[in-house]
């Protein structure tokens, strides 16, 4: 384990891989952490260096007091490049790590070689639906939301299917500070790039699941119909697909990497 100060928070993050490969940074969802990379490591880490981090409030990162923007955590990011020298990478953002990966792409997009936003959206759902879920987080804590929120990360055969994958992505939801979660989730509210993605001009790979309802396929063709010569992958899966279709996930992230 590892850690470093940016902007207020501790960060912590972990590197995977040879020291002298080309630089692969993952961001994690809301609610998640730094492991739900897990399933993409090994089929990454034998060609790059794999630096994977927990997004401020989540995992083993602090959660100073909010409000977030979408902007400070993308500077944590790029506070964790210019901390280990790192000058530019191939970066992969899940729903709310692809907004965060948006973001460098239109405002930083010198620092990204290549960029993958999965699962994610200009714009992610409405305020109302997001006043929603922050009142029943302030209300009774992450516990009061956490299998809502896992019908919608994944398909109702997952669910049933891999029990003990789904147990473990929920306690980890369930571990997330609530003052950190909720303005994750103010941040994501207050965030609409659909006017500046096609600025974004590296190399960009969208993957949208076809059952996703948080962030549905045609949010994903969207963005890769404005952002210049981008590529657009659909999976059978709901919105966290890098975990519910592994194997289809990891091999279309590498193909592209």
């Amino acid at each position: 384990m590892a850690y470093l100060d940016a902007s207020g928070a501790r960060m912590h993050y972990r590197l995977d891989g040879p020291a002298d490969a080309p630089v692969v940074m993952l961001s994690n969802s809301l609610g998640a952490d730094l492991a739900m990379w897990e399933p993409q490591i090994a089929s990454l880490s034998g060609r790059y260096r794999v630096l994977r981090y927990d997004t401020r409030g989540h995992g083993r990162s602090s959660a100073p007091a909010g409000p977030y923007t979408i902007e400070q955590l993308a500077r944590d990011a790029l506070t964790l490049l210019d901390t280990l020298a790192i000058r530019r990478v191939r970066f992969c953002g899940l729903s709310m790590g692809g907004m965060i990966g948006q973001w460098l792409g239109i405002h930083a997009g010198d620092r990204l070689e290549r960029l993958v936003l999965a699962s994610t959206a200009a714009k992610i759902g409405t305020a109302e639906t997001w006043k929603a879920r922050i009142d029943a987080v302030r209300n009774g804590g992450i516990e009061s939301i956490a299998d809502a929120v896992l019908a919608r990360w994944f398909t109702p055969h997952f669910l049933t299917a891999a029990p003990d994958v789904v147990a473990k992505c929920r306690a980890t939801m369930v571990a997330v500070n609530d003052d950190g979660y909720v303005p994750c989730c103010e941040a994501i509210r207050d965030t609409d790039l659909r006017d500046n993605v096609a600025q974004i001009s590296m190399p960009t790979l969208v993957i949208s699941g076809t059952h996703d309802v948080s962030t549905p396929p045609v949010d994903g063709r969207f963005l890769a119909d404005r952002i210049p010569g981008a590529r657009y992958v659909e999976l059978n899966a709901a919105h966290v697909s890098n975990i519910e279709v592994a194997e289809q996930f990891s091999a279309a992230l590498t193909e592209f990497l």
